[in-house]
C-alpha cells in the first residue's frame, strides 16, 4: 500500500481544469484523504500508448530478456505506458509482472512461409493449410491479438506478393475470433489487401499499398491502421538495397513517395488509424513522438494524433483512461500538448500502476 496522490491540471481529452486522486493504483474523481500533491498545473494525458512495437526484437535479431525489458524502460521513460507488442521472438511474459514496465499487450509470434519473411522472427509453415491451426495456437498463447505476415518479397516474383489465399484467410480469422482474439497484418504492397479484408481482418499494419477501393472496404469494415509512418521513412533504404530485385525496389520506392497521401486518404475516409512505431529492429525504441507528429504531418488535427497514441487508442485495445476507477496510467506535461506536441519529449510527471515514475 502506498500513501494516495493527487494532481491538478487540464485534463485530456476533456480539455478542463480538473483533479484526480490515485489510491490502490487507481484514479479517484472524488477527494482521497492524505494525498499528497504530485502535479500541479499543467495537463495530464492517459498514459501513451505504441500500438506497434517489438520488445524482444534488436538490431540483429531477438534479444534476451534484460535486453527487452531495456527497450521497455526506454519507452517507459518517453511517456509510453501500453504496448502492443505486435510480434515478437521470444516469451515476454516475465515482463508482464514487473511493475516498473509498460503494461504490454502480446501478439504472439508472427506467421509466415519460409523465406517469405524476417529470418528467425516468425513460426513458417510449410503449407497454407496449418494458417489455422497456427493462428488457434498464437491466440491461445498471446493476449487476444494474432500477427500475420500479409506481403513479403517472393524472390521467384521479385517482388511483393500475399502470402495466403482468400479463402484460407477467411478460415484463419474466423478461428482467431472464436478464440476472442483480433487478426493484424503486416502489408506493405496493394495485393495482399483485399484478400486480407474480405477475410474479415481486424487491423492492418503499415498500409502503404492502400488503394482508393481499399480504403473505402477499410472504413466501411472499421478496420483499424497503425501505418508506422516512421518505418516507412527507411523504404528508400529497403529499395537501395535490392539490387537483385529491381521491381521490388521500384515498388518500394513508389509506396514510399505516397505514403503520406495514402494514410491521409485513409483518415480522411474515417478509418480508425492508431499511432505505432515499429521499434525493434531497425527502428530505436522511445520515438513514439516522432510517429505523433508524422500523423499530425499527413493531415490528423494535433488532437486526433494524440488520441491516436492515448485515450483513442487505450480504448481501441481495452485500456481506461482518466475516468474514475481506471488503472492510474498516465502522463503531465507543463505546456499544452495540443498547441505544441513537441512539448510530448518533455513529461514532467509519468505515473505508472498508480506510482510516480523516477
Amino acid at each position: 500500500m502506498t500513501a494516495p496522490l493527487h494532481l491538478r491540471g487540464v485534463l485530456l481529452p476533456e480539455g478542463e481544469a480538473g483533479e484526480l486522486w490515485i489510491g490502490d493504483g487507481l484514479i479517484s474523481r472524488t477527494p482521497l484523504p492524505g494525498a499528497t500533491t504530485a502535479f500541479d498545473g499543467g495537463y495530464v494525458l492517459p498514459g501513451l500508448v505504441d500500438a506497434h512495437c517489438h520488445v524482444g526484437i534488436g538490431p540483429n535479431g531477438p534479444v534476451d530478456l534484460e535486453v527487452a525489458a531495456q527497450q521497455a524502460e526506454t519507452d517507459r521513460d518517453a511517456g509510453t505506458l501500453l504496448i502492443r507488442d505486435c510480434g515478437a521472438p521470444i516469451d515476454t511474459r516475465p515482463l508482464q509482472e514487473r511493475a516498473d514496465l509498460p503494461r504490454i499487450i502480446r501478439a504472439g509470434r508472427h506467421l509466415a512461409k519460409p523465406k517469405r519473411y524476417i529470418p528467425y522472427l516468425a513460426d513458417q509453415l510449410e503449407h497454407e493449410s496449418q494458417l489455422p491451426a497456427a493462428v488457434a495456437e498464437q491466440a491461445a498463447y498471446g493476449d487476444g491479438w494474432v500477427k500475420l505476415v500479409g506481403d513479403w518479397i517472393d524472390r521467384a516474383a521479385g517482388d511483393l506478393t500475399p502470402l495466403w489465399s482468400e479463402d484460407v484467410l477467411a478460415e484463419a480469422i474466423a478461428v482467431a475470433h472464436a478464440h476472442g482474439a483480433r487478426v493484424t497484418a503486416h502489408v506493405f504492397g496493394e495485393d495482399a489487401l483485399p484478400g486480407l479484408l474480405n477475410a474479415g481482418i481486424d487491423c492492418i499494419e503499415h498500409g502503404t499499398g492502400l488503394t482508393d477501393d481499399t480504403v473505402e472496404l477499410m472504413a466501411r469494415h472499421g478496420t483499424a491502421l497503425v501505418p508506422t509512418l516512421v518505418n516507412v521513412e527507411n523504404f528508400p533504404s529497403f529499395a537501395a538495397a535490392a539490387t537483385k530485385y529491381p521491381d521490388y525496389a521500384s515498388h518500394m520506392s513508389a509506396l514510399y513517395e505516397r505514403g503520406d497521401a495514402t494514410v491521409a486518404k485513409a483518415v480522411e475516409a474515417g478509418v480508425p488509424v492508431y499511432a505505432g512505431t515499429d521499434a525493434g529492429g531497425g527502428i530505436e525504441h522511445g520515438v513514439l513522438v516522432d510517429e505523433i507528429r508524422a500523423l499530425h504531418r499527413i493531415g490528423m488535427s494535433a488532437e486526433q494524433a494524440l488520441g491516436a497514441a492515448s485515450w483513442a487508442a487505450r480504448e481501441w485495445l481495452g485500456h481506461g483512461g482518466l475516468e474514475h476507477g481506471a488503472v492510474a496510467d498516465l502522463v503531465c506535461y507543463d505546456t499544452d500538448p495540443r498547441a505544441d506536441l513537441g512539448a510530448l519529449r518533455h513529461p514532467s510527471r509519468i505515473v505508472l500502476r498508480g506510482a510516480v515514475v523516477t
